[in-house]
């Protein structure tokens, strides 16, 4: 193919020589043969004066007769000849004003098809000289071009899944809702029951194919206009567009179908349940945003996992307004704790050798302004989901020290237990924060026993045993509180240095219904306590044939109902005074009203 037409000689003004004899012409198209882009010299008409040897070669490598247009050719009408549209009449235009001085560049992006696929340019306009002559450069930018729509991609999609991530999935919801004619917009949102497990047990390279293998089966239960994306870990939201909350429910049905098969995960097959939430955005609903529907989609998920996981929710207002009163009761307690609302009562604890009550436990309550007195379960899973059970327990340390050392100054010398959760033994503070509160208060270490759940120490063992070691060197005793409500293993119990098992009030209370199994059992966990050095607390023990019972079985200590309720502090020294020697071993117990 030849390079370029033949052309009649150039019209530029050839008068003038340098020394050396070359003329203007010469050392114009020298110039122009140096630039490593295709350029190109026109008048104001757009008549191709000169073209660089960089302009041939494109015109080869691109295999379009249409550029195949040298010297004398008209450059807007290849411009047109590639595509006649409005944004390349502008260029044109803007080219012409350039020529006529009312411009002082042009400069545009623009892209064309080739044999070898589609290119990038960028057209880079100025004038040459007063006669209005251009010089008109192409530089080929498809390499950046093609970086810069990998990276925008990848900023919209997840690396792991290819699916759109959280901002994408934003985007593309809040422009489905602004869409004009849009029907029903309804969102989705997946979370995977027990994902963390897999994690844990199998490591993050088995739960990252696991995550893929998800992306890829939730895509092909979808309808062809749906969209699937990942927001996070194992958090999937699919886009229903024109689809009310039944169709939702069916689409539902057939992602919870996708889990019925197990997955392969390295050499063993796992079957997985998936909880889901559904929010919909009516058709005539045009306040809605992407975030709120998200949300609502969200609390829906959280009402599904709640009422057992491997289920479906809708959302409901109902929802919402429960999770602003959460919020509302969070904020208020925070406030609780500074301002002096929360207050203790203790239930007595009766040593079943001798019948003495010879200490208490520490129970919170909020004296809420408006709400009355607030029962722990009102206020403390609150406070462990908005990381508020750490201060809170604090203030608890510090005001059961202060009672139970004012206690022993008027001649009370009891034992004060006191329960910590998890989250605040996970800190790693525990042991610090207690010799705090016994040394502001000024009480002896040997007055104040700490009390953690079975579930808690199971959790964490290695850590609990040397946290609960610290303790017990200095004097603080260490319970175990609900044995029996989790799944330790008596290795776990063997190896942690606690001196207190506490009964969970399940045993206790399956007496009244299965008296000689629970009494089994009652007597095996009173055994194996035995057996590690530990002393036994029944908790729970609401009547009197109940507190014969664990008398009976070796228990050490008893609490419940049946020798006394929870009481403020400034009830312990009545009560104490009111019912010596009622629960010695051979009286007859009498309830407390």
């Amino acid at each position: 193919m030849p390079r370029s037409v033949p052309t009649p000689p150039l019209p530029l003004d050839i008068s003038h020589r340098d020394g050396a004899g070359a003329t203007h012409a010469d050392l114009v198209s020298g110039v122009l043969d140096a630039l490593p882009s295709p350029t190109v010299l026109i008048d104001a008409d757009g008549t191709m004066l000169l073209v660089n040897s960089a302009w041939n070669v494109a015109c080869d490598l691109t295999a379009d007769e249409r550029l195949r247009v040298g010297v004398g050719g008209n450059y807007f009408a290849v411009m047109l000849s590639l595509s006649d549209d409005p944004v390349v009449h502008q260029r044109i235009a803007a080219l012409r004003e350039l020529a006529g001085g009312r411009r002082r560049a042009v400069s545009a992006d623009f892209a064309m098809a080739t044999v070898a696929g589609r290119r990038w340019y960028h057209l880079q306009a100025s004038r040459a000289d007063q006669s209005g002559r251009v010089v008109v450069t192409h530089t080929d930018v498809t390499s950046r071009v093609e970086a810069e729509r990998t990276s925008a991609w990848q900023a919209r999609h997840d690396h792991l899944t290819d699916l759109p991530n959280r901002a994408h999935l934003h985007d593309l919801i809040a422009t489905e809702l602004r869409r004009p004619d849009r029907g029903a917009v309804t969102v989705l949102f997946l979370d995977v029951d027990g994902f963390k497990d897999v994690n844990d047990t199998l490591g993050h390279e088995v739960g990252d194919h696991l995550l893929r293998e998800l992306a890829r089966r939730l895509s092909n239960r979808t309808r062809g206009e749906d969209t699937v994306g990942r927001l996070g870990g194992d958090e999937f939201v699919v886009l229903c567009r024109d689809c009310d909350a039944d169709g939702a429910l069916a689409l539902a049905d057939r992602f919870h179908s996708t889990f019925d098969d197990p997955f392969r995960l390295g050499d063993r097959s796992t079957r997985l349940t998936v909880s889901i939430g559904i929010a919909t955005a009516a058709r005539d609903d045009d306040h809605v945003r992407s975030t709120d529907l998200v949300r609502d989609a969200d609390l829906a998920m959280y009402a599904a996992k709640a009422a057992g996981r491997n289920r479906v929710r809708v959302f409901s207002t109902e929802l919402r307004s429960a999770v602003e009163q959460k919020a509302l009761v969070a904020a208020e307690l925070q406030a609780a704790i500074e301002g002096g609302e929360l207050v203790l009562h203790y239930q007595p604890l009766l040593q079943l050798t001798t019948g003495d009550v010879t200490g208490v436990e520490a129970l919170v309550r909020w004296q809420h302004p408006e709400r009355g007195l607030l029962q722990p379960c009102d206020f403390i899973p609150l406070a462990e989901l908005n990381g508020m059970v750490v201060p809170l327990t604090r203030w608890v340390l510090g005001e059961a020290a202060r009672q139970t050392a004012a206690w022993e100054r008027a001649g009370l010398p009891l034992v004060t237990g006191v329960n910590i959760s998890a989250a605040h033994f996970g800190t790693g503070t525990l042991v610090a924060d207690v010799h705090d509160a016994l040394t502001a208060a000024g009480l002896a270490p040997e007055r104040l026993v700490l009390e953690l759940t079975e579930t808690s120490v199971a959790e964490d063992p290695l850590r609990a045993a040397a946290q609960f070691a610290q303790l017990r060197i200095s004097g603080i005793e260490v319970a175990i509180d609900d044995f029996g409500s989790g799944f330790s293993s008596l290795s776990q119990l063997v190896s942690i240095p606690a001196g207190v098992l506490k009964l969970d009030r399940s045993l206790i209370a399956g007496t009244e219904t299965r008296r000689s199994e629970s009494a089994a059992a009652i007597a095996a966990v009173v055994g194996m306590a035995k057996a590690c050095g530990m002393r036994s607390l029944a908790e729970g023990v609401e009547t009197a044939d109940q507190l014969a019972l664990v008398r009976e079985l070796g228990c050490t200590f008893a609490q419940g109902y049946v020798i006394a309720r929870p009481m403020p502090a400034a009830d312990v020294p009545a009560f104490l005074t009111a019912h010596p020697g009622r629960w010695r071993p051979g009286a007859t117990p009498v309830h407390r009203p």
